[in-house]
């Protein structure tokens, strides 16, 4: 018979999800799912930042997202709207007075996550801002792809031990540490 669990130190996961979310081989297979959601963020990001019109960044910035949260307040009303107001108001009231601020945010937010994914670099932190940017898209009423990233990016945000193993978080995580062990870079007590 096994004793009763009386702490979650004793939970234990299962070898499936130590596996995915755990273990280097299956590092892998965040490999290929990360570089994809990273490439299809470098690639939307580098779309917005190298416009020619300059609607996102430039001359014209905030255009862009002017339009694009005016349709999004637009899609609040009826009876069944598919943008809630809560959000709506947010959109008119903090996003609209804020537009050429917010276009570089997206512009360049999409290029971070992108690079933050496709080098490994800080993956867990670069999936859970895309997932950040995924979750307001949704909210605006944009179906979109955002769907297809949200999905694999909370999966890569689980397996962050392991999902930039093949990456640069193999070296970046021991020095920059994690919230609960410093990193060799800010442990002051060796001499």
């Amino acid at each position: 018979m096994s004793e009763r669990i009386t702490s979650p130190i004793q939970l234990r996961e299962s070898k499936l999800a130590h596996l995915l979310f755990a273990d280097p081989r299956a590092s892998i297979l965040w490999l290929i799912v990360r570089v994809w959601v990273g490439y299809q963020w470098l690639e939307s990001g580098w779309g917005k930042i190298s416009n020619p019109a300059g609607v996102w960044v430039g001359a014209k910035a905030g255009v862009a997202i002017t339009g694009f949260a005016q349709g999004a307040i637009d899609k609040a009303a009826g009876d069944h709207p598919a943008v809630q107001q809560w959000y709506a108001d947010f959109l008119s009231s903090v996003v609209l007075p804020n537009a050429t601020v917010f276009g570089y945010m997206v512009a360049f937010g999409e290029c971070a996550v992108g690079l933050g994914l496709i080098l490994g670099l800080l993956t867990g932190i670069a999936a859970f801002f895309g997932c950040v940017m995924n979750t307001n898209f949704l909210l605006a009423g944009t179906v979109s792809i955002n769907p297809m990233l949200l999905i694999p990016s909370i999966f890569i945000i689980l397996a962050w031990r392991n999902a930039g193993w093949l990456g640069l978080d193999r070296f970046a995580l021991p020095l920059v540490g994690t919230p609960w062990q410093t990193g060799a870079a800010f442990d002051h007590t060796k001499k």
